[in-house]
Parts: C-alpha cells; structure tokens; sequence
C-alpha cells in the first residue's frame, strides 16, 4: 500500500482509540510513523514487527524497537495477553492468512486496532461493473498482477469474520474518499457502500489459543 495523506488521518484515528501508556505492539509497522505518533502522543510502551529490511532500518532511525518478522509466521512467539494494543494498519489484505493472523491479535493483545481498504465501496464497485477490470484507486494503487493485496475484503466480510472469532467490535468507523472520518453519521449497513477505509477496534473476553502453540 502506498503512504498518502489517508494513511496518516488513518494513524491520527488510531492513536485516538489507544489509551495513554499502554503496552502497543505496530504489526506491518512501515517506516515507524504510527508507532512514532503513539510514543509521542500517547506515551505508549511501543514495539514493531516489519517484514522489510528497509522499513526495519528506518523505524532504527526513528529510536523505535522494531525488528524485522513476518505477520503470518512469526506471531505465535508471542504470549497470550501481553499487549493492551496489537495494531494491524492496512495490512491484514496482504497476509497469507488473514483469520489467523486475525486470531493471534486477539490472542496476544487486550484490544487489536485493525484498518484496512474497502473493497465493497461504491467507486470499486462501479469500476469492476462498468469497466470490467480490476480497479486501481487511491488506497487500492496497484494493478491486478502486481499488488502485494491478496486477500480483498469489505467491512461486511471483515465484521463476519471478527464475529466468527468470537471478538467484540468495541469501536468501529468509515474513512471516506478524502481520507476523512465521514461527516453525516451513517447506519452500518451504508458502512459497506459509502466507506473508503475502515478501522475495527476489537476484544476478546477470553485468551484465544494459538493455533501453532508448541504442545
């Protein structure tokens, strides 16, 4: 996904939802700019998994603890409950494995804070219906054959599947085509037409067991 000017009200609503001082850990965390944002605006205890060796460098750079990981793989290291935040921001469509990597946020954080774009949209919608092709938008910039999204979903598919793990939505909320909360409050069913992007604040009641834990 590329970083734009949405990207960075996505962080700015995110940071709202997190608590001060809270234990945070930013998977697929970039270049460090959120989990730069939490430290300094919320005092957060902060730590970051990045796959990429140059995002890696760049949250070095940045005085953050990051280390280099893969979301699909190497989460399940992690121990139940030891985070308050776990903060997966537009990258869940880029996992191989979307309800796993899901279910261990739930597992090794209090709370997991998920954004992600909305393929249900109403400009996708109409460009798959009138021009036949995938279509390429601000927050969905790549072409089919070389976007590193493999998994697309809408709010409807992604609340499914948050209610098929068990999770609570404590908070959700729709980004519209300029990257801004929407201005006319909207029923949930609209969510899936009208949303560019969604953010998910989600709980579990009771620890989820990883599904690749030694025995």
């Amino acid at each position: 996904m590329s970083v734009n000017s949405a990207r960075r009200i996505d962080f700015e609503l995110i940071a709202d939802l997190v608590c001060d001082g809270a234990r945070v850990l930013d998977i697929g965390c970039g270049d460090g700019a959120l989990l730069q944002l939490l430290e300094e605006r919320r005092h957060v205890d902060g730590r970051g998994i990045e796959i990429s060796q140059a995002g890696v460098n760049a949250c070095v750079a940045r005085g953050l603890s990051v280390i280099q990981g893969d979301a699909d793989h190497d989460l399940i290291y992690y121990p139940d409950r030891c985070f308050d935040y776990v903060i997966l921001s537009q990258t869940i469509q880029a996992t191989s494995n979307p309800k796993h990597v899901l279910k261990e946020l739930l597992r090794i954080g209090r709370h997991a804070i998920v954004s992600f774009p909305n393929f249900g949209y109403w400009r996708v919608r109409l460009g798959l219906l009138f021009g036949g092709r995938m279509p390429v938008t601000k927050d969905l910039p790549h072409s089919w054959y070389d976007t590193p999204n493999i998994h697309f979903c809408t709010c409807t598919d992604f609340a499914a599947l948050a209610q098929e793990l068990g999770a609570r939505v404590e908070e959700a909320q729709v980004l519209d085509a300029e990257g801004e909360r929407m201005g006319v409050p909207l029923p949930r069913p609209l969510w899936n037409l009208f949303g560019q992007q969604a953010i998910f604040l989600l709980s579990s009641d009771a620890p989820v067991a990883s599904e690749n834990a030694a025995s």
